[in-house]
């Protein structure tokens, strides 16, 4: 497909007080992007929204503060956004949490929280942005996954589930909306330098993920912006993180003895 332009572009970002998308924010407005950023801290939003003005580029982001999970926050996200910005052309489902220690050792109400967060708040909230995606320009649903959504490892059982259901919805929404012209890019990052670690559920000892070989979020975010332009369907981030990919779906075997014994 042709090269999309995010020059004008209108679009939402969830999750947009740190980490990944944080910078994807700032690096849309650069490219003169018209933003709504959401996410629970309203003074982080605040700072982002004055960031990107004083940039000058672009008129100041539109911040919505809430709980992506909830269903009135998700109205109102899409409400201001037809609203203030005229419609939609991208949605960016950024945000999320973790979930860490052995899943027998955890509770039902971690479960629940993670799948909320993880998945039913980007599937919830694409349903709610479709109907202006289809009056938008180049429309594109950007679904922030991770390469345990490719392949499970032990320890993070709820956080490899809920991103194994992103890749599948994501894989299957693509085909269906590609008739009505809306692409679906699913972006997989491995390990990243960022505040997600501050949101990880965890029954783990040590209650903390290993951070090395990270990537730093303006990286992924580059990468990111760089596979919305492109048209990609795909981004697995990391030379790391493709290999695992692609050692599993040449080799599960040798896959699964690598995560059992390393993962």
């Amino acid at each position: 497909m042709a090269r999309r332009t995010l020059d004008g572009a209108r679009i939402i970002i969830t999750g947009a007080s740190s980490g990944i998308g944080l910078a994807l924010a700032k690096q849309l407005g650069k490219q003169g992007s018209r933003l709504l950023v959401t996410a629970r801290r309203e003074e982080r939003l605040r700072q982002l929204s004055d960031a990107i003005s004083k940039a000058g580029k672009v008129t100041r982001p539109i911040t919505v503060a809430g709980d992506i999970t909830n269903l009135e926050v998700q109205k109102q996200i899409i409400e201001t956004a037809e609203r203030d910005m005229g419609g939609l052309d991208i949605l960016v489902n950024n945000a999320g949490m973790g979930s860490l220690g052995l899943f027998l050792n955890a509770t039902p109400e971690r479960l629940r929280r993670v799948l909320e967060v993880n998945f039913i708040a980007p599937v919830e909230l694409t349903r709610k942005a479709i109907p202006l995606l289809r009056k938008g320009h180049n429309g594109l649903i950007v679904n922030v996954g991770s390469v345990l959504g490719h392949r499970a490892v032990p320890g993070k059982s709820e956080y490899c589930a809920s991103k194994f259901a992103l890749h599948g919805f994501s894989d299957s929404l693509r085909c269906e909306l590609a008739i009505e012209g809306i692409d679906v890019l699913l972006v997989s990052p491995s390990t990243t330098s960022s505040e997600f670690f501050d949101q990880v559920m965890t029954t783990s000892p040590s209650g903390k993920s290993s951070l090395r070989n990270a990537m730093s979020p303006e990286k992924v975010a580059r990468r990111t912006m760089r596979a919305m332009q492109r048209g990609q369907h795909e981004l697995i981030l990391s030379t790391g993180g493709k290999l695992l990919v692609w050692i599993d779906r040449l080799c599960p075997p040798l896959a699964h003895r690598l995560v059992t014994r390393f993962g």
